[in-house]
C-alpha cells in the first residue's frame, strides 16, 4: 500500500481548514486572487517527487484522438469538433494564395487546414469559470465583474499550470465484476472505498484521482453519451475532502446522468468547481493503463492555454512508479 504524500504539512492544512458550503460559490484557502484552487498544491517540492519515481521506459497517452463525427458534449446545441483544408496542393495551383508562379507551386506541395470544436470537446479539463452558482464562480468572481462580451477575464485556461502530481486509477468496473458499469450508475463513496480496499491503495494530498468506469468500450459509438455511469455528489465529497487536485474518468461528464438531484442537473460539476476548488478531467483513456494493471502512476498533462476558456483540450500522459 503506498501512503506516500506529496504535499507538505502547511498545505495539507490548508485543505484540512477548508470547509465548502452547500450550494454556495466558496473563497479559495489560497487568498481572494486565486483562481486555480487545489492545483496550488502542485510545487516544486512535489513535481521532484514524482519525477524521481516516474518509470520512463513506459508511457501511456490517455487522450482520445479529435475527428468528425466523434461523440462529445452537443446535445445542448454546442458545436461537434470539424476540420477541413485551406490549402492543398491541387488548389494553389488553381488559386495561388501565395501569390508566387505557376513553376513554385507545382514544385512546393502546400496542405494547410483549420479545426472548430466546442471547448469540451475530446479528453479535456473543465475549469473553474465554467459552472458555478447562479452569477459566482469560485472565489467569488462574478458576471458583472469578470465576464466580458467574449470571455470570463478570471479562472481561464491560461491560468492552469501543467499538473505533475501522484495519478491513482480507481477501478470500479472492476470492483463490480463488469467491463462498463451499468447506464447512470452513481459512484459514491461505498464504491470509492471498496475500491481503495481491493486494489490496496490510500489516497493522499495533491492525488489526481482517475475513475475507470468502462465506458470507452463504447467509444466512438454515439451510446458513449448517454445515461453515463460515474460520481455522485457523495463521491465527489469523498474525493475532493481526501486532497484530490483533479479528478477524471473515462466518460462523458465524470458524473452520472441523468442527475438524481431534481434541482441541479450537473451537482458534482458545481459542487467541485464552485466549492471545493478541483477541477475536472473528461473523456480519458484508461484501458491501457487498466490492461497492464497500472493503478498508481506519474500524471503528467498540460491543457492549450485558451485565454479565459471554460474548459480545454489537454493530452495527459501516465507513467508507472518505479520503486
Amino acid at each position: 500500500m503506498c501512503t506516500l504524500c506529496y504535499v507538505d504539512e502547511a498545505m495539507k492544512a490548508k485543505i484540512i481548514a477548508y470547509n465548502a458550503e452547500f450550494h454556495k460559490v466558496s473563497k479559495s484557502p489560497f487568498g481572494k486572487d486565486d483562481e486555480i484552487g487545489m492545483l496550488n498544491l502542485i510545487d516544486g517540492r512535489s513535481r521532484s517527487a514524482i519525477l524521481s519515481r516516474a518509470d520512463a521506459s513506459k508511457v501511456f497517452d490517455l487522450s482520445v484522438d479529435h475527428f468528425v463525427g466523434m461523440p462529445g458534449w452537443f446535445g445542448a446545441g454546442d458545436p461537434p469538433y470539424q476540420i477541413g483544408m485551406t490549402h492543398t496542393p491541387g488548389g494553389e495551383i488553381v488559386g495561388n494564395s501565395m501569390g508566387v508562379s505557376l513553376e513554385a507551386n507545382q514544385l512546393v506541395g502546400y496542405s494547410g487546414d483549420s479545426v472548430s470544436m466546442y471547448t469540451h470537446c475530446g479528453t479535456h479539463i473543465d475549469t473553474f469559470n465554467h459552472f458555478g452558482y447562479g452569477d459566482e464562480i469560485f472565489n467569488g468572481f462574478t458576471t458583472g465583474r469578470n465576464l466580458g462580451s467574449r470571455v470570463w477575464d478570471k479562472c481561464g485556461a491560461e491560468k492552469h499550470p501543467p499538473i505533475f502530481a501522484r495519478g491513482v486509477l480507481l477501478d470500479v468496473a472492476a470492483l463490480h465484476g463488469v467491463a462498463t458499469l451499468p447506464p447512470s450508475h452513481a459512484i459514491g463513496k461505498a464504491d470509492l472505498e471498496g475500491c481503495l480496499k481491493r486494489q490496496q491503495l490510500a489516497l493522499a494530498p495533491g492525488d489526481v484521482v482517475m475513475i475507470h468506469t468502462g465506458q470507452m468500450k463504447l467509444w466512438p459509438n454515439m451510446s458513449f453519451v448517454a445515461n453515463t455511469p460515474g460520481l455522485d455528489r457523495e463521491g465527489a465529497e469523498f474525493l475532493a475532502k481526501n486532497g484530490a487536485i483533479m479528478i477524471g474518468a473515462d466518460n462523458l461528464t465524470l458524473e452520472q446522468t441523468p442527475a438524481a438531484d431534481p434541482l441541479n442537473f450537473l451537482p458534482v460539476h458545481t459542487y467541485l468547481l464552485a466549492e471545493a476548488g478541483v477541477v475536472i478531467l473528461e473523456m480519458a483513456f484508461l484501458d491501457e493503463l487498466v490492461g497492464e494493471g497500472v493503478q498508481e502512476f506519474a500524471f503528467f498533462g498540460a491543457c492549450i492555454k485558451l485565454r479565459g476558456a471554460t474548459g480545454s483540450p489537454m493530452r495527459p500522459v501516465a507513467m508507472p512508479l518505479a520503486g
